[in-house]
């Protein structure tokens, strides 16, 4: 293997191990849009339920280059820990983790393809971007207003 050349078998574990945080979310956040009460429902379950399409977005793209390198998307899903904490506080402390959790695959995969295959490192530094953004929008959720 060349410097340019990626090791398309890690690639492909890595992009599986993608597709499964992803479906996880899929989960995770059409659970916590079932589980949400008060007054603050309607906004809150809609942000969730759009979380829960993006996360079915980004593990149809990792199936998608997946089966673009000649690999097999997995059928798994990734951990899916049901705590019974249904406050919103601890959803989005839940959904602050899962966010770190698929910004470190995406950096993972960055780290593997960075310098040897431009779309895969393209399709990765985005994905960073957007999970980025995303535990911003969240850390931003869990302040106090005037915090």
């Amino acid at each position: 293997m060349t410097n340019t050349e990626i090791n398309n078998d890690e690639v492909i574990e890595v992009l599986n191990k993608i597709l499964e945080a992803e479906l996880a979310g899929v989960v995770r956040y059409t659970h916590y849009s079932l589980m949400v009460f008060g007054f603050g429902r309607i906004p809150i379950v809609s942000w969730m339920r759009g979380q829960a399409n993006e996360s079915l977005n980004h593990a149809t793209e990792a199936g998608e280059l997946i089966t673009h390198l000649g690999g097999h998307p997995s059928l798994g899903i990734g951990s899916l820990l049901e705590t019974h904490r249904h406050d919103i506080g601890d959803i989005l402390k839940e959904s602050l983790e899962h966010e770190m959790l698929a910004l470190s695959k995406y950096n993972n995969l960055l780290d593997i393809v960075n310098g040897r295959h431009v779309m895969l490192e393209e399709y990765a530094r985005r994905m960073i971007s957007l999970e980025e953004m995303h535990l911003g929008e969240v850390r931003k959720m869990l302040q106090k207003p005037g915090g």
